[in-house]
């Protein structure tokens, strides 16, 4: 019999047409031919839909995405895009129960799916906010210039483009939203559409977000596609132009990864693959501190969220040989109070895993690990179920093994059971833990819980090259960690060898997977024009008005205002340091000069640059709010009484800002609802001779005209 919580959820299926799952596919709903793969309730083992591809055109989708959706994403600005995303995010989470009631069908508790739904949305969040860190155009300007000739008439940069392909993301099963989200969000940032291929087992909820996707209609047309069956062919027709990325396991990663269609046409595959993930407990976390409770807590919910079922979860932990009987203990009875069964009844802390595929590969794992180290907690067979026939439902209990000889009894270190499974096994020094955690041969994460620097620092550098992320976690900051198994958008998710050697996420970094670099060169005034970012060395434009009184659409990139001139006095030298407190010797003290580069008491740097403010700042109110920030300030001569500068200041480049929307009767702070955008200009300080002695990059906040 059903509970009447998961009648409900099938109901929510049925009454979304789930019973026949469909795949979007050239801006169509469209249900596979044939009767299509069964799909089940993980609680109850009854089924709850078929999917099927059959009939799908895998060529004309990529055809589709390509000159649809990709020319579409890539007309628009990282701004543009990045407001996307914000858009999307907030329509998602405005409706995010709908999406609770068919996580629960795949054995996820509410911490299960809040990790997936909220957890994805919150991908789409972080990278939006990525926008700020790029400019206003569909392009992006990667690093500094290189001056390539001594008169500086030819230089270089580098330009990175959106590729002219399509993402295709063939996701695991036990992240049905969140596997989506983290890997969409980038590549539409990069301007790149994308065909999303979810595990069918669990593609149901796939679905339920994309349809919601698609009808809010925030992305333009091709920018997203859907396949709910078997995605069986689809590499056969890549091109170099296309990215492939795959989550799941190693043995399937490796045989994609050897497909002669992504050799022949150099095409990238990301692949991040299950690892054997290690926790390490530090020597000096012993019984009775924070540290050690911290352990067990951790350990304890990295085996049984989402039933063990992620490719982060620890399966091997590593401890000191005299602790070994004290971790068995305290992890044991964390382990026992742990309530297996329906999530929707009280008091449940782990549900199923995702079917009884996944069952029965997981005990097969369990069984081969047996037989080289002892289950010291849990049975395959003898637990207790809530709310749930364990019989029909594909639940197992949490099984806990220790290996007391890690070095010669090597299975843990090569097999995973991808459930609530994992492994004590004891170490004598920290060389020893640093090499029991490699013997992984490559992990997506490990953790250590210290709270000695010098463990820890030795620990991470002798660790890190076989791990893509190390969390090192203690007291100061358990409250606000996300533990040892949460990904972060901002920071590079992959690992080296077994798990895949791929990155994923990783903020800019990610964004730059589906982008193109390519080495531009030429004058700087053919450079400035092509970017539409003024280079140092080209032509400009003076004009009658001053920047500062032209509203942010009347600024053109090389608009520049040549200032006045002024000759550096002792006095000013005296009097900054006397206004800033900077009594530095070389500013102050002649006596104290030998064996330095000054010839004489110099100009402070910051004194140059606030001069170089008083040069060029137009003093009347006008478009400029107010000055944003400073960027790459250096300077390059030194500066000493009776040299004459003056300032070439230059319109570099414009980023335009949304304006602020708020809430239907709230209180609208002074000055936040006026729609503005942010300029950087350049300025050029330079002495009589014409060199340049100081050189900064200023952002300024300036007003629309039109505040429509």
């Amino acid at each position: 019999m059903l509970n009447k919580s998961q009648t409900s959820n099938l109901d929510a299926l049925k009454q979304n047409n789930f019973m026949k799952l469909q795949n979007y596919a050239q801006g169509k709903w469209i249900t596979g031919e044939g009767g299509g793969k069964p799909l089940y309730n993980a609680l109850t083992g009854e089924q709850i839909a078929t999917a099927s591809s059959k009939g799908l055109d895998f060529a004309e989708m990529m055809n589709y995405a390509r000159t649809v959706g990709g020319p579409a994403l890539a007309k628009m600005t990282f701004q543009e895009r990045g407001l996307m995303l914000k858009a999307l995010a907030l329509h998602l989470m405005s409706v995010k129960k709908k999406f609770y009631a068919s996580s629960a069908l795949t054995g996820a508790t509410k911490v299960d799916s809040w990790i997936d739904i909220e957890g994805g949305i919150g991908n789409l969040f972080a990278n939006a906010s990525l926008r700020r860190q790029f400019g206003d155009q569909p392009f992006y300007m990667d690093g500094e210039m290189a001056p390539l000739s001594k008169g500086g008439t030819f230089i270089g940069h580098h330009i990175m483009v959106p590729k002219q392909g399509v993402a295709i993301h063939i996701n695991a099963f036990n992240f049905p939203i969140w596997g989506m989200l983290e890997k969409i969000a980038v590549n539409f940032m990069a301007g790149v559409p994308a065909i999303v291929k979810p595990a069918t087992i669990t593609c149901f909820l796939t679905e339920v977000m994309v349809k919601e996707i698609v009808d809010s209609k925030i992305l333009p047309e091709g920018a997203l596609q859907l396949i709910c069956g078997s995605a069986n062919g689809i590499i056969d027709h890549v091109t170099s132009q296309d990215v492939v990325t795959f989550t799941g396991s190693a043995s399937t990663g490796q045989m994609l990864k050897a497909h002669p269609r992504l050799i022949e046409e150099a095409v990238p595959f990301n692949m991040e693959a299950d690892s054997l993930n290690a926790s390490i407990l530090g020597e000096d976390a012993v019984p009775g501190t924070e540290e050690f409770d911290l352990f067990i807590k951790e350990v304890q919910r990295e085996m049984t969220v989402k039933a063990g079922q992620k490719c982060t979860a620890v399966r091997r932990i590593i401890v000191p040989e005299k602790l070994v009987e004290d971790v068995q203990i305290a992890l044991g009875k964390r382990l026992a109070s742990t309530t297996i069964g329906d999530p929707s009844v009280e008091g449940v802390r782990m549900g199923s895993l995702a079917g009884q595929e996944q069952l029965k590969e997981v005990r097969e794992k369990v069984t081969q690990l047996a037989k080289s180290q002892q289950i010291v907690f849990g049975d395959l067979d003898n637990f207790e179920v809530t709310g749930a026939d364990k019989n029909k439902g594909a639940f197992m209990s949490p099984i806990l093994f220790l290996n007391d000889d890690p070095y010669h009894k090597t299975d843990c270190h090569n097999v995973e059971a991808f459930g609530p499974v994992s492994t004590i096994m004891p170490y004598k020094d920290l060389n020893q833990a640093i090499e029991l955690a490699n013997m992984g041969k490559g992990s997506l994460v490990c953790s250590i819980v210290t709270n000695d620097d010098k463990i820890a620092q030795e620990f991470v550098l002798g660790a890190a090259p076989m791990h893509g992320r190390i969390l090192i976690l203690n007291a100061a900051c358990a409250k606000e960690s996300t533990g040892h198994g949460s990904p972060m958008p901002l920071l590079t998710h992959g690992g080296p060898g077994r798990a895949g050697g791929g990155e994923e996420m990783g903020g800019k970094r990610g964004i730059m997977h589906y982008m193109q670099r390519t080495a531009i060169q030429g004058s700087p005034t053919m450079l400035s024009k092509v970017t539409k970012q003024y280079q140092y060395g080209g032509e400009y434009t003076e004009g009658n008005k001053h920047v500062f009184q032209k509203y942010f659409e009347e600024i053109e990139i090389g608009d520049t205002v040549i200032t006045r001139k002024h000759t550096v006095t002792d006095a000013d030298i005296v009097n900054f340091a006397n206004v800033s407190g900077d009594n530095f010797y070389a500013h102050v003290d002649a006596t104290s000069l030998d064996e330095t580069i000054f010839e004489r008491n110099v100009a402070h740097g910051y004194w140059v640059l606030s001069k170089a403010a008083g040069l060029f700042v137009d003093g009347k109110k006008g478009p400029v709010l107010l000055n944003y920030g400073l960027d790459e300030c250096r300077f390059t001569k030194p500066v000493y009484p009776g040299m004459t500068l003056g300032v070439r200041f230059t319109a570099k480049e414009k980023i335009s800002q949304e304006k602020k929307t708020f809430a239907e009767g709230e209180e609208i702070p002074k000055g936040m609802d006026i729609k503005k955008g942010i300029v950087k200009f350049l300025v050029d300080v330079y002495d009589e001779t014409g060199e340049t002695v100081a050189l900064a990059t200023i952002l300024t906040m300036v007003k629309f005209k039109n505040q429509d």
